[in-house]
């Protein structure tokens, strides 16, 4: 039986801080931003928090293999870009692949559920430093 979660004043503070940027903050950030309206917020009930929310696709994590993940406000599948000099990720304005997950699984059998397409490089910002260098 699927359990049903309610929607605490810290999940909804904490889903509205990171709905209300472009970027993809990591928790630690989401955490400051909501202590704001939370005093006595732990990061532990963010992470807890966001966790929930993900679990419930209402935000996406993004984990590029380091210590932190980022996470999205905009759950539908989209592609990222992260800047591999800064560390910022990135949406990017492509239309999905159609069709992908259905070709994938034709290749060896495999169910596929999803997919992910992230890009990597340098952003716009870090090359504009580098040319200044």
């Amino acid at each position: 039986m699927e359990k049903i979660q309610r929607m605490t004043r810290q999940k909804k503070i904490i889903l509205d801080v990171l709905k209300a940027v472009n970027t993809h903050p990591t928790a630690e950030w989401i955490y400051q931003e909501a202590k704001q309206q939370i005093p006595g917020l732990s990061l532990g009930t963010v992470y807890r928090n966001l966790n929930l929310l993900r679990d419930n696709g209402e935000i996406m994590e993004l984990n590029y293999g380091s210590s932190q993940s980022h996470f999205d406000g905009n759950a539908a599948n989209h592609y990222h870009f992260q800047c591999r000099n800064c560390g910022e990720v990135f949406d990017l304005e492509l239309p999905l692949i159609k069709n992908i997950e259905t070709k994938a699984s034709g290749v060896d059998g495999h169910k596929i559920e999803g997919h992910r397409l992230e890009f990597y490089g340098l952003c716009k910002t870090c090359l504009s430093r580098q040319a200044w260098e």
